[in-house]
């Protein structure tokens, strides 16, 4: 395994102007040798152009890669020693499930011997054990796929092992044991791994460290916990979660939070009251999840016309309108308990949004918190 250091931007255009000419905008970033990596975003957000980087398929337009302090940026995959699986399987039909497994370590001249244990061993976590002298041809594709995993995992001298979206034929069920099998072979093997999606379910319950992509750049970098209680850009918060943060507008006004008309007093570090004053007008950020049902007398509770009351099994999703003097001053939703039952459209709901998991944003931007 490696340690990967990059230095670099990537344009498909001659002379770029602006960054809407970049599919990756400058970035330095380093992978720790050994540890298991997301690139999470929307399609079109540069993860596949940043993954084809590290591999060697595309060479990046400005900059540089490092390989345990050795450039690579001109080398092929081959030369990196890259082992990558793709969206969609990438094996040999005319071959058996074994056969296809051992290719990479023969084609690398791996003793026999050392073959058939590696082989069995990758079988054997992938659930391939009881298929190995089959015809790869008469496969489903997530059986394929499955093989496709397995031609990446079995060699174990390689620098890293990238995955481009490698769930996507696989059925639900499946996903999430190969999710779990793939964490479960890192902390085994302690491999660089480095895996694309879309999906932050896939992201946050596979990688270590989670790189959020939103237009070319990486907005944010860091374990499940930190993107979910902090994000550190407003495209984080609506990224990740279900549904996403709630961003409400509000002013600084008379040392105290104006929103929607009504002044409210956080307990709030100097620092974070000093950005907020010198701001102006600034975003309130608070998860649904923490949101909770109060009385009108509640100093931290806003009021919220219900507009929806969704019973979701496990909690009740409720959707609410904001009410301020003129109007309605933003979309509030909240997941709530049993007492959310009773709530009907057209009802006016107090939802306590102010508490130490709220989060402040200036120019999207969060401003930094540490407790008081």
């Amino acid at each position: 395994m490696a340690r990967i250091d990059l230095d670099l931007a990537h344009a498909y255009v001659a002379n770029p102007h602006s960054d809407e000419d970049y599919a990756l905008l400058p970035l330095r970033f380093s992978f720790e040798d050994g540890g298991a990596y997301a690139l999470l975003g929307p399609s079109g957000c540069g993860k596949t152009t940043l993954l084809n980087c590290i591999s060697g398929l595309l060479r990046p337009s400005q900059g540089r890669i490092l390989f345990d302090g050795r450039d690579v940026t001109a080398d092929s995959p081959q030369a990196r020693n890259i082992a990558q699986v793709f969206q969609f399987p990438v094996i040999y039909d005319t071959m058996t499930v074994g056969e296809n497994l051992a290719f990479p370590l023969r084609n690398r001249g791996v003793p026999a011997a050392q073959v058939r244990e590696r082989v069995a061993r990758v079988a054997e976590m992938l659930d391939l054990s009881g298929s190995l002298d089959r015809r790869a041809s008469g496969l489903a594709a997530d059986a394929k796929q499955k093989i496709s995993l397995g031609r990446g995992l079995v060699r174990q001298d390689v620098s890293a092992i990238l995955f481009d979206e490698p769930l996507t034929v696989i059925d639900p069920q499946l996903k999430w044991q190969l999710r779990r099998k793939l964490k479960e072979i890192h902390h085994e093997f302690r491999l660089t791994l480095i895996y694309v999606t879309h999906d932050q379910t896939e992201a946050l319950t596979f990688a270590d460290q989670v790189v959020v992509m939103s237009r070319g750049k990486a907005v944010q970098v860091g374990p499940a916990d930190a993107l979910f209680e902090r994000p550190a850009h407003t495209f984080v918060g609506h990224f990740i979660g279900s549904p996403g943060m709630n961003f409400l507008p509000a002013t600084w006004r008379d040392g105290a939070v104006d929103m929607a008309g009504r002044l409210y007093m956080p307990a709030l570090p100097d620092a974070v009251a000093g950005a907020l004053r010198d701001a102006g007008s600034f975003r309130v950020g608070v998860r649904p999840e923490y949101l909770r049902l109060a009385g009108n007398a509640d100093t931290q509770a806003v009021p919220v016309r219900v507009e929806r009351a969704q019973d979701i099994g496990t909690y009740w999703l409720v959707t609410g309108t904001l009410q301020e003097a003129g109007g309605q001053a933003g979309t509030l939703r909240a997941r709530l308990g049993p007492e959310a039952a009773a709530l009907r459209p057209g009802d006016t709901a107090w939802l306590s949004v102010f508490n130490r998991h709220t989060c402040y944003y200036v120019n999207e931007v969060l401003v930094p918190w540490s407790q008081p």
